[in-house]
């Protein structure tokens, strides 16, 4: 589950971790609001305005700008609220912006000159810890860094048993060619960073940039946040910061029905039971010239309004030209699949109005293949892969 930056800051000052602070707001009126009580609490004269979306590379899509009095605090914000903001990580259609963050500016004069850097906390997959990555070209994409200059990427390991230990924190700041008390700083924002990561179950926390100010604080500028769903029954008040409009609209749906269902580009709907066999299921749409239009989960109990409610999900998809069902039949009956699929297509009407394939194997499969083909329906039934690969290809060729 993605957080948007005010909900991973405030999530990381509440672990001690240094934060450019900030006030989000909904409208422009808000927005003027907000920067008045940052210019009370901070002294700030000047402010960021910075899209909330789940979305990186915001600023080169206009969604972050600086305002330098309240009237352009105003404006920008009328701006950039309601505008479908299109980044290198979004579609073409962008992500309409509900929410903008206005926050102080750290970019202020002093004795020393400021310094970013990037900073992230993940797993590593290879060798199954957790890790620290960073570098001195903060600011940057990081893919940008790592196909340019490699060297400039540092990385640290942690060994679960013993967790990050102080050398390591000092190495960090070493290698981002700190000293004094910035150096000490720095040590104190790994270490609270990483405790953050930790505590909250997540699977990425990643700032960039890094700030290291001209009077040597470091702080965090931006932060992106992914938490581990399967943790997050643990984590009541986190679960609680979903928010659903930056998510598929068809998924959230699904979720809410207890299915598990990705929506994908293609042609080909398919209802499967078990995440192996929705993946061959897939191929077997691609090797058969279709194109996947989702992967969906329905579970072991397949019933007739769980498979109603996902055929109706599916045919959300205005794309999908045919819906293949391939259901193993091991902790539910295939019989009983059957009739759920008879029952399903039955009430939807004219709502179903593409072609359907249905192969259904394991228990009591043949009883499942008559009662299909005695329903009365207009479906397909097949009882080998091969034949439903071929049945994809015949009704997407007409």
């Amino acid at each position: 589950m993605n957080l948007h930056e005010y909900q991973g800051k405030e999530l990381l000052a509440s672990f001690g971790v240094r934060i450019q602070r900030g006030i989000v707001a909904d409208t422009p009126e808000q927005a003027v609001a907000a920067a008045k009580q940052l210019s009370e609490e901070t002294g700030t004269s000047w402010w960021v305005i910075k899209a909330q979306v789940h979305a990186g590379g915001r600023g080169k899509g206009g969604g972050v700008k600086l305002a330098k009095s309240l009237d352009e605090v105003k404006e920008i914000a009328s701006q950039i609220i309601g505008m479908h903001l299109v980044t290198p990580q979004t579609s073409a259609a962008g992500k309409l912006v509900n929410q903008v963050l206005i926050a102080e500016d750290v970019y202020y004069p002093g004795e020393s000159e400021t310094s970013e850097f990037y900073m992230s906390v993940l797993m590593n997959r290879v060798s199954g810890r957790n890790m620290i990555m960073y570098s001195t070209e903060g600011g940057m994409d990081i893919e940008t860094v790592a196909e340019k200059t490699p060297h400039l990427i540092f990385t640290e390991e942690i060994d679960p048993t013993v967790g990050l230990l102080p050398f390591q924190m000092r190495r960090i700041a070493f290698n981002l060619g700190l000293s004094g008390l910035a150096f000490k700083e720095m040590t104190k924002f790994v270490n609270s960073l990483y405790t953050a990561y930790v505590k909250s179950d997540a699977s990425l926390f990643e700032i960039n940039p890094v700030l290291k100010t001209s009077d040597n604080k470091i702080l965090a500028v931006d932060s992106k946040v992914s938490l581990d769903e399967s943790a997050l029954y643990r984590h009541k008040d986190l679960a609680a910061l979903r928010d659903t409009r930056e998510e598929n609209a068809i998924e959230v749906e699904a979720k809410e029905a207890g299915l598990n269902y990705v929506d994908l580009d293609g042609n080909v709907g398919c209802m499967v039971n078990g995440a192996g066999l929705a993946m061959a299921t897939m191929d077997l749409i691609k090797m058969a010239g279709g194109e996947p239009a989702n992967f969906l989960d329905v579970g072991g109990t397949a019933d007739a309004e769980r498979v109603e409610k996902g055929f109706r999900i599916i045919l959300k998809d205005k794309n999908v030209a045919a819906i293949l069902v391939n259901i193993f039949g091991g902790i539910v009956r295939c019989d009983r699949v059957a009739q759920g699929i008879v029952d399903a297509f039955n009430n939807m009407g004219d709502d179903f109005n593409v072609p359907l394939i249905v192969r259904l194997q394991g228990t009591n499969a043949k009883e499942a293949k008559e009662l299909m083909d005695n329903s009365g329906i207009k479906v397909h039934s097949v009882t080998e892969f091969q034949e439903a690969a071929d049945k994809v290809k015949e009704v997407m060729a007409h």
